[in-house]
């Protein structure tokens, strides 16, 4: 049996009531093992709610990061719920680590606990998103990094283009930069910094792409800042959430295909969004996730961490950087 992935309980905005039952699910409905880091009183008592006393094994951390911690103070605990998960799945202990915890605070962690791939300057964090075509477009980084540099971005762009092969199957995946207008030269600094680096890298970059591209399937991969790429991964769960719901409000689409559109772009479906560029294998659900969207991210971290996906990723990195 592979090693267990190791969820935060005490992660998110409803803490180990949704994550230990997320994490029960996981193992009694998906068959993926799993362990929980968090203070043990508090996680066996939400375990003996469902019966699952003795099946998923608690490693004990005494401290909780706070949601409203932005990154740099979470390393300062060394017993925090999120250090000693990244630490067992840095000494073998673990294949991967789940968290709906302050995306700053685990992104931190995981970069002191398990360790940037060779050439990395910051890992970012990717989701695929469903498209019109009928495929899917990589976000990236859709919230790890918020003040990037322009070299952090053109790092981004090939972490997401390896992601688009190892995890969707595309065999050379077009690259946009995400701006405010298709043409070369448009953007804010940043933006049309990062451009100027993109052409010289070791993939098919396709130029400026803008918002109403992002599910058009205009391209395989978007990158951009973490700020930016947040803002539009919760801009594109609202406006669709929305545009359904007016859908079947007009009653001229039948409600079960409201319902299977709908679970395209629910965060249920993809459980949460990787981060890319480490030596191991991490999660991030969104702070609200309920016990189904974090058993998904176990999904997804388990088949992560098996094909070894999210080490790959930073390969290309490691043997050319980005100058």
């Amino acid at each position: 049996m592979s090693e267990p992935v190791v969820v935060d309980a005490m992660g998110g905005d409803h803490g180990p009531v949704e994550t230990v039952a997320g994490a029960v699910r996981a193992l009694r409905e998906l068959g993926i093992p799993v362990v929980l880091v968090g203070r043990g009183e508090g996680v066996r008592a939400e375990l003996a709610r469902h019966g699952a006393v003795g099946e998923i094994d608690v490693v004990h951390a005494e401290d909780v990061v706070p949601m409203s911690e932005r990154g740099a103070g979470a390393v300062s605990s060394t017993t925090s719920s999120l250090t000693v998960g990244c630490d067992l799945v840095r000494r073998g202990q673990a294949s991967a680590f789940v968290s709906a915890g302050s995306t700053g605070a685990v992104v931190s962690c995981a970069i002191r606990g398990i360790g940037r791939a060779p050439g990395v300057l910051r890992p970012a964090l990717a989701i695929a998103l469903p498209s019109v075509t009928g495929g899917a477009t990589v976000l990236v980084d859709a919230g790890a990094t918020s003040d990037p540099t322009p070299e952090m971005i053109a790092q981004f762009a090939v972490l997401g283009a390896s992601y688009a092969r190892l995890v969707l199957g595309v065999a050379d995946p077009s690259v946009g930069l995400l701006s405010i207008g298709s043409e070369p030269g448009k953007g804010n600094r940043l933006t049309r910094r990062a451009g100027e680096l993109l052409p010289a890298l070791p993939l098919r970059f396709h130029g400026n792409v803008e918002g109403h591209d992002v599910l058009a399937g205009t391209v395989d991969v978007i990158v951009t800042d973490g700020f930016t790429g947040n803002v539009v991964l919760k801009n594109v769960e609202g406006s669709v959430r929305t545009a359904l719901a007016l859908v079947a409000r007009s009653g001229g689409v039948a409600a079960e295909e409201v319902r299977r559109v709908a679970r395209l772009y629910d965060p249920e479906t993809h459980g949460g969004a990787a981060l890319l560029g480490l030596t191991g294998t991490v999660v991030v659900a969104h702070g609200s996730s309920p016990a189904a969207t974090i058993a998904r991210a176990c999904a997804v971290a388990h088949d992560l961490s098996r094909d070894g996906t999210t080490g790959r990723a930073g390969d290309r990195l490691g043997a050319e950087p980005v100058r």
